[in-house]
């Protein structure tokens, strides 16, 4: 490129004499062979003396414009940091608490006491079904327990006054313990009649009508509480060794825009052999209640940490053809924008995150590493430094 900026020049300097240009035309115009070959020669004597001098000026203009010459590029000083590696995956927000009810008992829906988004407490009653005559049963039970306590009782006094015969004291007591036992399984198979809550937490959804007839089976409520929120993810096994209980998580929540601060407290011990992944669950708090079963979370979860680091962009490096990684530092420290040297350094490196790798070997505290201008260096090459 500079050979033709050269050549075009000299062509301009030739082409600025009038006389020059008409002593061409004339010579042309005699259609003398001879003569025009001599005036090319001569011209191009002229050429070459001329570009001799442009390439003296070229030598002499490099030496000087040292700025011109040189690579621009800027440094940053190299420094020990905290170095920290994330395991990135998706996963699914869940709770613990977030069940369908079902009834224990056949029958016909008597009483429906909520509805949908009513906050209730563990133990309430939610619905009652018809106990098909279980009422009138433990009535008559009751009686029947009345009597046999009273038999009981006089059987005891005489007994213990040695009156009447053993056999008839331990009939009267079996008679009134075994109607106890028949009150208490009346009582149990009542209770079964009342549908109640498991937890404390939020009529999510409301499946039947006063009415209807229901069986163990059939879903009447779902119950969900916000309160004990967690993500389930699956990690690829080859992150295993690293992966700790109570490691810090990172949780976005794309849906609201927010992120939350979470820690692994669970990993589970079983590796799925369909995609060689294990569940991780993260426990999460939800201070505002804005989580919900199901929301998709993006993790990041801490898996590494160098408290004392050297960290570089992945920029500020380049590759050779043989897989080597080199960068380069400032081989003396130049004074504001003066010309220094830089000097080409093999390096060794960790782990990435987030377009930042660590640097296991190679760079030191204090190095000024060459962060812009990399790609024009080679070892020694001479730069210019700029802010």
């Amino acid at each position: 490129m500079k050979k033709i900026i050269s050549l075009f020049s000299v062509l301009v300097l030739l082409s600025c004499g009038d006389k020059n240009a008409s002593s061409v035309e004339e010579v042309i115009k005699t259609n003398d062979l001879k003569q025009i070959q001599l005036k090319r020669n001569d011209i191009q004597k002229q050429m070459d003396a001329l570009l001799l001098q442009i390439e003296k000026l070229d030598v002499a203009i490099a030496d000087l414009d040292t700025i011109k010459k040189n690579t621009l590029v800027k440094v940053a000083t190299v420094n020990d940091t905290i170095f920290k590696h994330y395991i990135e995956v998706q996963g699914n927000v869940e709770t613990k608490e977030n069940i369908l009810v079902y009834p224990e008992f056949q029958g016909v829906l008597t009483q429906l006491n909520v509805k949908v988004g009513q906050n209730v407490t563990k133990g309430q009653v939610l619905a009652k079904i018809d106990d098909a005559g279980l009422g009138a049963q433990l009535a008559q039970a009751e009686t029947q327990l009345a009597l046999a306590k009273t038999t009981f009782e006089r059987q005891k006094n005489l007994w213990d006054q040695k009156i009447g015969s053993e056999i008839q004291y331990l009939q009267a007591k079996t008679n009134m313990e075994s109607q106890q036992k028949i009150i208490q399984q009346i009582k149990a198979q009542i209770n079964k009649t009342l549908v109640r809550a498991p937890f404390n937490g939020t009529i999510d959804a409301v499946n039947v009508e006063r009415g209807q007839v229901v069986a163990p089976g059939t879903a009447l409520f779902r119950v969900v509480s916000l309160r004990d929120m967690y993500v389930s993810a699956n990690i690829p096994e080859a992150y295993l060794q690293n992966l700790k209980l109570g490691a810090p998580v990172e949780v976005y929540l794309q849906a609201i825009g927010k992120t939350y601060s979470g820690k692994v407290r669970q990993i589970g011990k079983n590796i799925n052999p369909a995609n060689r992944t294990l569940a991780v669950e993260i426990a999460l708090p939800n201070p505002e209640n804005l989580l919900r079963p199901n929301q998709v979370a993006a993790l990041k979860i801490e898996d590494y940490v160098n408290n004392n680091a050297i960290v570089i962009a992945d920029i500020h490096f380049t590759e050779k053809a043989d897989g080597s990684k080199v960068c380069y530092v400032l081989q003396d420290k130049p004074n504001n924008a003066s010309e220094a040297l830089v000097k080409e350094v093999s390096i060794e490196i960790g782990k990435f995150t987030n377009n930042q790798v660590e640097v296991t070997k190679g760079l030191q505290n204090g190095d000024q590493l060459v962060i812009e201008g990399v790609k024009q260096l080679k070892d020694q090459s001479k730069v210019t430094v700029i802010k």
